[in-house]
């Protein structure tokens, strides 16, 4: 057992714990708790990704809890570790006193542990576990104003969505250990299990990490999801919870690949996400929800990259968008507090009231967009050059998403950059503290780029152990990079004029291609509907059946019986009742008649001559010492004779 990787789980865990069972007593030491907390777990982190440690535990007969760090996990435990702790660092001033801090911060670590817990998880069980406590804690994360019915409301919509989705994952555990092919239960095993077994094991996983990465059809999610804290949303967005289904897909690509369907369904649902969300992005005026939609259409670019073998370019993606999508929330919720909205056209020169967020916010959208020189641009290309040797079409899909992805990041760039002025409010400085992270990600949104050339890039594909990936040419860097700017610069220039559609299309997409709405007809009405009839059935079907059945021939003689044993109780043991009591009555007259006046002639018989033998007794009671000494000489005469007569 590795002490190292035990005590990169369990502080998180154990702190977070702590801190969210002490409520109110435990705010003013929340914060820095945990952010010291998260600078340990990011040094244990990077220590744990130098040594690739390694732990097993034995947890049920033939299977095991089994914990790693290897290749893939390594990069995932610092990304996680180092964007929680920037995140809680901006925190500290982003969420007040008056808060209930103990809970938030408890939460928030709390998380972050489960998807520790999640990525170092190299068997079911484990991975189960972990699973379960990151939907948790981001179900009382997201509803963390929990007064507010609309957060509870979207809380609660947002892990019944994932919950549903992750019943594959216990379909897939239960075929794995049906199958007799993959007795411990371990992910690398998976890939060796044949037949109608791998079948339903590849199906289980890819709707569990569809349902967590909220892609389609389960991305609705994401956008309720936004009734939560700014930090909230820039960790869960970013580094944990909905990264989780695309990291699972990159880890099990060798399953996917083995299944044969497996790997084209991930790429193509991964390939039109990222269109199709992305253009949702498009049609908001929400800067949270546009932030929300391309959270969707991004991870749609790592989900195709685990489907066409690329797991180099969804890595490289996945990092770069950690870093960019947490430092756009972060901003996001900087302006939601000092202006009070969320709206693009109220936020109109925000971006110029406090240049340091302004520029910080810059950088984060021209990474979403894929400007070179930044980390997302680069990425984007390695793991297309992945797509485009499975297929050109699934290489033109990808790229097309890769344009729509600048039109959005451009258009939230016009509005921020406005020469209008902004509400007033907002000409307070930030505090250093909210500054330092978010210049620490802007850093990272350009110096990640260098992962995706070589040397390191081929370092990186050592590291992940993936085998040969296929290299992007200078010609896909070029054209990706070129429609970017181009894309960004047409936007920039004309505004929201280029982006003005007929008002059908703007709500469809404003609405999230009205997913939810489609769930609840083709899914809850449904099942509400078969509830129903199953209630109808019950009373009208069911219950009549009982009563016939009551009608007959044993329930005949049972009632017989009953009948019988009524008859019995009243001709027999109500008659010997009623004759003992009467019988006790008679009894008690003839005691009171005759014994009571026996016993009263003999107590008055007893009284008498004790009243006689008294007055006897008082006789010789005159109150004269000489008669006194006369009676007393003459009794004891009479006693001596006696004695000397008996003698």
């Amino acid at each position: 057992m590795s002490g190292l990787l035990w005590a990169l789980l369990a502080l998180p865990l154990t702190v977070g714990t702590l801190l969210a069972v002490a409520g109110r007593a435990a705010d003013r030491y929340a914060p820095g708790t945990a952010v010291g907390t998260a600078l340990a777990a990011l040094a244990l982190a990077v220590a744990a990704a130098l040594e690739h440690p390694r732990s097993e535990a034995p947890l049920i007969e033939g299977a095991s809890v089994g914990l790693a760090v290897d290749g893939l996990s390594g990069y995932m435990v610092v990304t996680v570790t180092a964007v929680t702790l920037a995140v809680l660092v901006f925190s500290v001033a982003d969420i007040g006193p008056g808060e209930a801090r103990a809970r938030f911060f408890g939460l928030m670590l709390l998380f972050a542990g489960a998807m520790l817990t999640t990525v170092t998880a190299t068997t079911l069980p484990v991975l189960l576990m972990a699973w379960e406590v990151m939907g948790a804690t981001s179900w009382a994360l997201i509803g963390y104003w929990w007064r507010d019915p609309e957060r509870g409301s979207a809380a609660t919509t947002a892990i019944l969505t994932t919950r549903t989705a992750d019943l594959g994952l216990y379909l897939a555990a239960g075929a794995a250990l049906a199958s007799g092919q993959a007795p411990s239960l371990a992910l690398d095993e998976l890939p060796e299990v044949t037949g109608a077994w791998s079948v339903v094991i590849t199906a289980g996983l890819i709707a569990a990490a569809f349902g967590k990465s909220a892609q389609l059809p389960f991305s609705f999610w994401l956008s309720r999801a936004m009734q939560g804290p700014s930090p909230v949303s820039a960790l869960l967005h970013s580094a944990t919870m909905v990264v989780a289904g695309a990291y699972l897909l990159l880890r099990l690509e060798p399953l996917l690949a083995h299944s044969g369907w497996g790997g084209p369904v991930v790429a193509w649902t991964g390939a039109l996400t990222a269109v199709a969300l992305g253009l949702v992005a498009v049609a908001q005026s929400d800067l949270k929800q546009l932030l929300a939609a391309s959270t969707c259409a991004q991870i749609g670019f790592m989900v195709l990259a685990a489907g066409a073998g690329a797991v180099t370019g969804g890595t490289l993606q996945l990092v770069a968008h950690a870093a960019a999508k947490s430092l756009a929330f972060l901003v996001a919720g900087v302006w939601l507090t000092t202006f009070g909205t969320r709206a693009l056209p109220a936020l109109r020169g925000a971006a110029r009231r406090h240049r340091t967020v302004g520029i910080a916010f810059s950088v984060a959208a021209l990474t979403l967009a894929g400007v070179p020189p930044l980390a997302l641009w680069a990425a984007k290309d390695v793991l297309l050059a992945g797509a485009l040797e499975d297929s050109p079409a699934l290489y033109a899909v990808g790229l097309a998403g890769a344009v729509i992805s600048a039109v959005y990041s451009a258009k939230a760039l016009w509005f921020v950059w406005q020469p209008v002025p902004a509400p007033e409010g907002g000409r307070e400085p930030l505090p250093g503290v909210t500054r330092l992270p978010l210049l620490i990600l802007a850093v990272a949104c350009a110096a990640l780029t260098a992962a995706s050339f070589p040397p390191v890039r081929d370092a990186v594909q050592r590291v992940l152990g993936g085998g040969q990936q296929p290299e992007p040419h200078a010609w896909e860097f070029v054209l990706s990079g070129v429609l970017a700017v181009v894309v960004s610069a047409a936007v920039w220039m004309r505004g929201p004029q280029l982006l003005t559609f007929p008002a059908r299309i703007t709500a469809w997409g404003s609405d999230w291609l009205r997913l939810e709405n489609a769930a609840t007809t083709l899914l809850v009405r449904p099942v509400l509907r078969l509830a129903n009839a199953l209630a109808t059935f019950d009373d009208h079907v069911l219950d009549r059946a009982v009563e016939s059945s009551a009608r007959g021939s044993l329930v005949r003689r049972v009632l017989r019986f009953a009948n019988g044993l009524a008859g019995f109780d009243d001709q027999v043991l109500d008659r010997a009742v009623e004759g003992g009591g009467r019988g006790s009555v008679r009894l008690a007259l003839w005691t009171n008649a005759r014994v009571e006046r026996l016993v009263d002639g003999c107590v008055e018989g007893v009284a008498g001559r004790s009243r006689a033998l008294g007055r006897l007794a008082r006789r010789p009671q005159t109150g004269r010492l000489h008669q006194y000494l006369a009676q007393t000489v003459a009794a004891f005469t009479v006693l001596a004779l006696v004695l000397v007569l008996v003698r």
